[in-house]
C-alpha cells in the first residue's frame, strides 16, 4: 500500500486558511516563493519497504511597476536539497531545502566579502517530514530565510503554523553565497501558532480604521505589560513571539498576528496576564473601540489562554 503526505510553505502573500493551486498563485503573482515537500511511503505487513519523494521549490516572477512602465524579472531557482530519506521498518523521514533569488537587481552593502552584492538575497525554508508505517505524519519547519514570512501548510493543504520572525534588514545583508543552506549556512526558524481568521480581520480594523496605531519595540526579556496594571488598550503583535505569564508561570507563547488585551478591556481594565517579550518584537497599540465588543467577546472565547 502506498501513502503520501507533504508539508508546504508558501511566501511573501497573506495567509489563507487552505492552500490554492501552487501552479495557478505562481501564474497570478500571488508568491514569490513556495517550498512543497511531498513524499510517498510503500507499507507492507505493517514496515515500511520503499520510499521517496514527490515535491519540490517553486518560485514566482517580480514584476515592478514604475509610472507608467511595468517589468517583470524571472527568477533564479536554485537546486533543490533533498537528503536521502532516514528509513527504518516503522518510519521514513525527509527533509527537503529549496529557494532562490528574484531576478530583479538588489546593489546593495553587505556584512561579508566582498561586501557590495548586486543579485538579489537568497529566500528558502527547510522542511522535514515524517511517516509512519501506521499512516501518520508530522512536519518540522528546521531553517528559513529571515524574510519573508513563511505560512505553512499540512498535509490537508489547511494552515497550520508560520515562522514568527522576519527581520528584513539582516536577510536584505547577510542572505547570500555561503551564507545559506547552499553554502554552509542554515537560519534558524522558530516557529508559531497562525493566528485565526478572526484575528486576521481585527487586524485589518487596527490597522487601517482610523489613526494610524503606535508601534512599540522591545527588546528580548522586556516586558509589554504585567499582571495587574490598568489598561484599556489593545495588541496586535506584529512581529516576535512573545509569553503569557500568570502569577508568575509562564502559560503560553503567540506569534505575529495574535490580538491581546481583550480581557482588560472587557473585564474592568485591569490586566490579567504579563505579557514578556521572548524574542524583540514589534506591536501595535489601538484603543478598543477599534473593534466591536462581539468580536471581542468571540476573541475572549477563542483564547485558551486568556492574553492580557
Amino acid at each position: 500500500m502506498r501513502v503520501e503526505s507533504s508539508v508546504t510553505t508558501v511566501s511573501w502573500i497573506p495567509s489563507e486558511d487552505v492552500i490554492g493551486n501552487l501552479e495557478a498563485w505562481r501564474d497570478a503573482g500571488r508568491f514569490r516563493f513556495a517550498n512543497r515537500l511531498s513524499a510517498w511511503v510503500d507499507i507492507e505487513e505493517g514496515r515500511i519497504v520503499d520510499a521517496g519523494y514527490a515535491g519540490g521549490g517553486m518560485m514566482g516572477k517580480t514584476t515592478v511597476h514604475l509610472a507608467k512602465l511595468r517589468a517583470t524579472f524571472e527568477p533564479v531557482e536554485l537546486p533543490d536539497l533533498q537528503q536521502a530519506p532516514e528509513r527504518s521498518d516503522t518510519e521514513v523521514r525527509f527533509v527537503q531545502t529549496t529557494g532562490g533569488r528574484t531576478g530583479l537587481p538588489a546593489p546593495r552593502r553587505v556584512k561579508h566579502p566582498p561586501f557590495l552584492q548586486f543579485r538579489a538575497p537568497t529566500v528558502w525554508t527547510t522542511l522535514a517530514l515524517t511517516m509512519r508505517a501506521d499512516g501518520t505524519s508530522d512536519f518540522e519547519v528546521l531553517g528559513a530565510s529571515k524574510f519573508p514570512r513563511h505560512w505553512v501548510y499540512d498535509a490537508e493543504g489547511k494552515i497550520a503554523a508560520k515562522v514568527g520572525l522576519a527581520n528584513f534588514k539582516d536577510w536584505y545583508r547577510d542572505a547570500f553565497g555561503k551564507h545559506t543552506p547552499w553554502g554552509a549556512h542554515e537560519s534558524q526558524a522558530l516557529v508559531t501558532a497562525v493566528e485565526t481568521a478572526l484575528e486576521r480581520q481585527m487586524s485589518v480594523r487596527i490597522m487601517s480604521g482610523g489613526a494610524r496605531p503606535q508601534i512599540r519595540t522591545l527588546k528580548q526579556g522586556k516586558y509589554l505589560v504585567r499582571q495587574g496594571d490598568p489598561g484599556d488598550s489593545l495588541f496586535l503583535l506584529l512581529d516576535g513571539v512573545l509569553s503569557v505569564i500568570i502569577d508568575d508561570e509562564a502559560v503560553g507563547e503567540l506569534g505575529p498576528g495574535a490580538i491581546l488585551g481583550e480581557m482588560a478591556v472587557l473585564e474592568g481594565g485591569v490586566r490579567s496576564a504579563s505579557l514578556q517579550a521572548s524574542t524583540d518584537v514589534r506591536v501595535a497599540v489601538a484603543p478598543a473601540d477599534r473593534v466591536d465588543r462581539q468580536a471581542l467577546l468571540e476573541l475572549r472565547e477563542h483564547h485558551r489562554v486568556q492574553p492580557d
